[in-house]
């Protein structure tokens, strides 16, 4: 064979060029494509985060479904796709969430945004649950019964030491 596959380089230059460049939202944006464009790419070193920007823009990046084990702290915490430490390991250590090496980080994790977010995920959740307790409950039906007074009770409690006499006089 004249060409061995895979081996030297080639002596020609690329028969056919591309028109025009690849968009991954050329025919509407899905939501997952939206969410991958958006995304930060934090704690990484150089190359790592240049291979995602390429995996999002050539649409081959995918989120994970389930969060992975970390390598270091052995809990499943690592909720970014690609990567193989948690964010609190990786910050700790001062490595890369993705490869592992201790690489020059390009975007330092922020501890501060990194625990905000975590809140605002655990207070939508306890509203996710009270609307599946029930779903025609609203915030505003929860304030009612704090405000609410004892004047109801105070005729039920008048009743009561009427009749507590009139059992104790018989």
């Amino acid at each position: 064979m004249s060409f061995q596959k895979g081996g030297g380089s080639r002596s020609r230059t690329q028969k056919y060029q591309n028109a025009t460049a690849f968009k991954n939202d050329k025919y509407g944006a899905s939501p997952q494509v939206k969410k991958a464009n958006a995304k930060v790419h934090e704690g990484l070193c150089q190359r790592c985060k240049e291979i995602l920007e390429w995996k999002v823009k050539y649409n081959k990046y995918k989120f994970l479904t389930q969060p992975r084990k970390c390598v270091k702290c052995l809990q499943k915490t690592v909720k970014d796709a690609y990567h193989i430490m948690c964010k609190p390991c990786a910050l700790r250590l001062e490595l890369c969430a993705k490869c592992g090496k201790n690489e020059e980080i390009v975007l330092p994790l922020n501890r501060k945004e990194e625990e905000e977010v975590e809140e605002e995920a655990d207070l939508q959740r306890q509203s996710n649950r009270r609307k599946k307790r029930d779903p025609h409950r609203t915030d505003e039906d929860d304030d009612d019964f704090d405000d609410e007074e004892d004047d109801d009770f105070g005729e039920l409690d008048s009743d009561c030491n009427e009749c507590d006499t009139e059992a104790t006089g018989k």
